[in-house]
C-alpha cells in the first residue's frame, strides 16, 4: 500500500514527538513506525539503489523511483520532527539512513544520560503517601518502561522488588507476605 497523499504529510507529523536533543530512542521509533505505516520506509530499509542506465529493466526503474520518493519523504518527515536549533546543527545527508546515522551519533549520549537519570529516579523513589498506591506503582511501571525504549531491560520480578523497596516500613507484613508466595 502506497501512501495516501489525501493525508497531508504535515498533519501526520504533528502525531510525532518533536526531537529535542533529549529524546532520540523514542523520536526514533515514532519516526519509523510513522514512515512503515506510510509505507515510505523503503529508503530505510534498502541501500541508494544505482543509477538508472538504458539496461535497468522496469523493475529496477519502478524500484528506483519508488526509492526516491521514499527517501525524499522520509527526509522531509524527518526533518519536520526535529526543533529548529537541532535542525541547523545537522548536515544535509542525501539519504534517509545517512540522516538517522548522523542523528544517533551526535544525539545517542543523551539517551545514556537520560538512562541513568530514570534509574537513579527508580532506585531512589519511595512511597510519601501524598498520592495513591496505585499512582506509586504506574509512575514507576511508567519510569520503567521509558527505560525499556531506552534500550534497557527491566524484569518484572526486578520491578517488583524495586516497588516493594520503595515503601515505607507500615507496609513490612504485606511484604513478608509476598516474599512467602511461591508462585509470584
Amino acid at each position: 500500500m502506497a501512501y495516501d497523499s489525501s493525508i497531508p504529510l504535515h498533519s501526520l507529523a504533528s502525531s510525532v514527538n518533536v526531537f529535542n536533543g533529549l529524546n532520540f530512542s523514542e523520536w526514533r521509533e515514532q519516526v519509523q513506525f510513522y514512515l512503515d505505516v506510510m509505507d515510505l520506509d523503503l529508503a530505510m530499509l534498502n541501500d541508494k539503489p544505482a543509477a538508472i542506465t538504458d539496461s535497468n529493466n522496469a523493475d529496477e526503474k519502478s524500484f528506483h523511483k519508488a526509492w526516491e520518493h521514499s527517501n525524499m519523504l522520509s527526509l522531509m518527515f524527518m526533518r519536520m520532527n526535529i526543533t529548529n536549533n537541532i535542525k541547523s546543527t545537522i548536515s544535509q545527508t542525501e539519504s534517509v539512513r545517512g540522516y538517522l546515522k548522523f542523528v544517533k551519533e551526535c544525539f545517542c549520549s543523551a539517551d545514556k544520560s537520560l538512562t541513568g537519570t530514570l534509574m537513579a529516579e527508580l532506585t531512589l523513589m519511595k512511597f510519601d503517601g501524598s498520592h495513591s498506591m496505585q499512582n506509586h506503582i504506574i509512575e514507576m511501571t511508567n519510569i520503567v518502561a521509558r527505560l525499556q525504549t531506552l534500550g534497557m531491560k527491566v524484569d518484572d520480578s526486578f520491578l517488583v522488588q524495586f516497588i516493594l523497596n520503595s515503601l515505607p516500613p507500615e507496609y513490612g507484613p504485606f511484604q513478608i507476605n509476598y516474599n512467602t508466595i511461591e508462585d509470584k
